[in-house]
């Protein structure tokens, strides 16, 4: 089971830490995402880190502004998110799997948190 937290409105330029906790099966062999979704659109993906914890990729928008890690220990992934703007406003899912390297498309998920909503005030 996936649990997502820390989202809560925040003014434009500033910050939000996301995090996902994980429980259940844990040996760290899941790729971790983190996908959002706006009101009337769909889900698109923000964020991934490999199962090594150093390979990532992100979303052309978000790059030089948001940071995506984890603590293995922890069982934990988080989405720093820095300079916000109005349009990253949506319920943001972290997501994990064991298939691919970096994969982008929610298809390729198998397990889902339940979302946590960041609202930008601009």
């Amino acid at each position: 089971q996936l649990q997502a937290s820390g989202g809560g409105l925040v003014q434009a330029g500033g910050s939000l830490r996301l995090s996902c906790a994980a429980s259940g099966r844990t040996d760290n062999s899941y790729n971790m995402a983190w996908f959002r979704q706006a009101p009337g659109k769909e889900r698109e993906f923000v964020a991934v880190i490999h199962r090594n914890g150093y390979n990532t990729y992100y979303k052309d928008s978000v790059k030089g502004r948001f940071t995506i890690s984890r603590d293995n220990a922890k069982n934990t992934t988080y989405l720093q998110m820095n300079s916000l703007k109005a349009e990253d406003t949506a319920v943001y899912y972290c997501a994990a799997t064991t298939r691919g390297v970096l994969p982008v498309l929610p298809k390729s998920y198998d397990y889902w948190g339940q979302g946590t909503l960041v609202t930008v005030s601009s």
